[in-house]
């Protein structure tokens, strides 16, 4: 389709909705049920939301909500695919996180990560992400020492007493790099009593190219759509809802990966109640997840022609959150809560026909693994003053685990090394039980308007994944496929490891100004003293026919000790308000961050070099602009057991603008306006150009992209 088409269906749709929006009644909109500004506990906890309106302007640029994450301070992305970025905060990545989307944890279902639980989501249709940097309240869930994310779609919207409703928005995109387009409808059709709503989108994109003389990058197209559907009752006794979607990408490709993702499907159903009594509040919640996932060579590695080396991966999730607030006095507040999780995955590799390493058996990689979590916590909040507040919890996790017998494609000489490590794996005792506890302690001091202390410890525990613990093959080339880290290594599990347990000091300083159209500064250091890190031992090199060492290396999943310090650095300053000039302002944000292996002295793998963005904002009645630099430094600490590579500094200016007007919007916005070249720090290695051209290179950033984005609202 080419971009005068796809433009002219835009407007079609643009148009034909105009006459629709005359149908539009006032809305309430319901305090969000998961984890917002108004529902989070209001003590001391370090949180950026990105809001609906705050989002509309950058989704035209991205298709990644992980990327949005980005844009906060302390907050980056491991590379992956289009949309399947792994969140970092304050150097932990995204299985180190609590990671919820309207208000349940979704499972990984691949031994790359290609489908973490952000890639169902879309910043087409979400409508909040809450984000805590910070020390994370156990309220919010367990089996993680990092912080926390969780994006809300699809709040339930209800008519005024005696009224009917029936609103929505219609939005589409492109951009120019990787000819990228796309579109989102949400609908919602209520009474008073009664919120029926779907939502969908669509997105899909060619490889990009890099800035400067990088050229296209391989293995970046992807494509995929979302469907879901609602329905609320507001009722006596409180608010019911069921929510149902399904998930499907046809292909995503890795550019950091030897695999691509070739089929991805995935449906759930979430149940979901929350009654408010004279004594507090009850929240249950109920879901259920299937996932059924593919891997094989798309056309840049090769293609299928024959049969490349397909992978498969089976998951189902099932849980429950039940959580309640207790009003002891206007004072206290008492939070108890219990959890159960359990997840199922199976993991194999069907034979190729003629091919003498991948048969003539199944490799099983994971044979029916189960995990299982349960959960309980309790947790203190006290207002003592209008300007002290502190929050205590205590909370324990029992995980429990175990997976069945394994098999290697063949015993013969050429898949000897893993035969031997099946046979052995299958000897040993695969079960395990770790019971975590974990602890935080918040406190919120206001000494007065324009100053806020805080400061909190935390005491978390998280054990192994299914993958760290269970892959076990010591071939070349079956372990080189299990790893997230977009390295080339190969990785082989240890079903002997430890949980982590990570002692976290996080503290924050936030000043402003007098006056509404001041200044702010919040200035946020932290220190994590990780017990038992789940790192890496090398245990060979991969070399070549020749004997030759490749620069890949051969892994073990391993405890060692570790920590990471740092400081994040935000604020604004307002520049002049005037009714014909406009509002403006200038914001910053910035980021620190070191992390050590303690045992060896060596950096941490994939750790942020210090980066910073500064915007001028501007708005003007229905026009808002930005001119936006991001720089970031060398990253010269790395991973030498990794052979991690080093990157160079770069700076990038971006452009947005917007109108809006009645119920439409039109956005413009230029990313990298200098196509500057740049290799992404936290990208890995572009196996997807190793793959078709012999060099071996750091995964290039995009380069010049102008976006545009359409909006209506009926």
């Amino acid at each position: 389709m080419s971009v005068i088409s796809k433009a002219a269906s835009a407007a079609a749709i643009f148009y034909g909705l105009s006459a629709a929006s005359a149908f539009a009644q006032d809305t309430q909109v319901l305090p969000s049920i998961g984890i917002d500004s108004e529902d989070r506990p209001a003590g001391p906890v370090s949180s950026e939301i990105l809001l609906r309106d705050k989002v509309a302007p950058l989704q035209s640029g991205t298709s990644d909500t992980a990327a949005l994450i980005g844009r906060l301070p302390g907050g980056s992305s491991f590379g992956a695919g289009g949309f399947s970025s792994l969140p970092v905060i304050r150097g932990l990545e995204s299985q180190r996180l609590t990671i919820l989307v309207d208000g349940v944890p979704i499972d990984i279902a691949c031994t790359n990560a290609m489908n973490p639980p952000l890639s169902y989501t879309d910043p087409q249709t979400i409508d909040a992400i809450s984000v805590i940097t910070g020390v994370t309240p156990v309220s919010m869930g367990g089996d993680s020492i990092g912080g926390a994310i969780s994006v809300e779609t699809l709040t339930p919207r209800f008519a005024k007493a005696g009224k009917r409703l029936l609103t929505g928005e219609l939005s589409t995109f492109y951009r120019s790099n990787g000819d990228g387009f796309g579109g989102a409808l949400s609908i919602t059709a209520a009474s008073d009593r009664l919120s029926l709503s779907y939502a969908g989108s669509f997105t899909q994109s060619d490889n990009y190219k890099g800035g400067g003389r990088d050229g296209t990058v391989r293995s970046t197209e992807y494509k995929k759509t979302d469907h879901a559907l609602s329905l609320a009752a507001q009722t006596d006794i409180g608010l019911f809802e069921l929510k149902g979607g399904y998930h499907f990408s046809p292909y995503e490709g890795f550019p950091n990966q030897y695999m691509d993702m070739t089929s991805n499907k995935s449906w759930y159903l979430n149940g979901h109640w929350k009654g408010a009594f004279d004594w507090g509040d009850l929240d249950l919640r109920a879901f259920y997840r299937d996932t059924d996932h593919r891997m094989n060579f798309l056309a840049d590695k090769g293609g299928t022609a024959t049969g490349g080396m397909p992978m498969n991966t089976e998951v189902h999730s099932a849980g429950y959150t039940l959580k309640g607030d207790i009003m002891l006095s206007n004072r206290d507040t008492l939070r108890l809560g219990s959890e159960f999780h359990h997840q199922w995955l199976n993991d194999y590799w069907p034979a190729v026909a003629g091919h003498m390493m991948m048969g003539p058996n199944t490799y099983i990689n994971v044979n029916g693994a189960k995990r299982d979590r349960l959960g309980t916590f309790a947790e203190w909040e006290a207002k003592w003053t209008p300007q002290l507040t502190t929050l205590v919890g205590v909370r324990n996790d029992q995980v429990w685990m175990n997976t069945g017998e394994v098999q290697p494609y063949s015993t013969s000489m050429m898949n000897m090394a893993d035969a031997m490590a099946a046979t052995a794996f299958n000897a040993a005792d695969r079960k395990r039980h770790d019971s975590n506890w974990s602890a935080t302690a918040l406190v919120r001091y206001a000494p007065s308007d324009q100053a806020t202390l805080e400061l909190g410890y935390a005491r978390k525990s998280r054990s192994p994944g299914v993958y760290e613990r269970y892959s076990w093959g010591r071939g070349s080339m079956s372990s080189r496929m299990i790893g997230w880290f977009g390295d080339g290594n190969g990785y082989v599990g240890d079903p002997t490891l430890k949980p982590e347990r990570a002692d976290t000091i996080s503290a924050a300083v936030s000043l402003k100004g007098a006056g509404a159209n001041g200044w702010t500064l919040r200035i946020a250091p932290y220190y994590t003293r990780v017990h038992d890190y789940i790192d890496v031992v090398k245990l060979a090199d991969f070399t070549n026919m020749m004997g030759t060492p490749t620069g890949f290396v051969q892994l073990r999943f391993a405890n060692r000790e570790a920590e990471l310090y740092g400081v994040d650095v935000s604020g604004s300053l307002a520049l002049w308000q005037s009714s014909s000039a406009g509002t403006a302002k200038l914001t910053a944000t910035a980021s620190w961050l070191r992390g050590r292996n303690l045992d060896d002295g060596g950096s941490l793998y994939h750790q942020m070099p210090f980066n910073a963005t500064f915007a001028l904002e501007h708005r003007l009645g229905g026009w808002e602009s930005a001119v936006e630099l991001t720089v970031v430094a060398d990253k010269n600490r790395v991973d030498a057991t990794r052979n991690e590579p080093r990157t160079d500094d770069y700076a990038l200016v971006n452009l947005r603008t917007g109108y809006a007007w009645g119920n439409y919007r039109l956005g413009l916005d230029v990313q990298n306006l200098f196509d500057k070249g740049y290799d992404l720090p936290l990208g890995g290695m572009s196996l997807g150009d190793y793959k078709a051209t012999g060099d071996l290179r750091p995964v290039p950033g995009r380069g010049r992209s102008f976006n545009i984005g359409l909006t209506a609202k009926f």
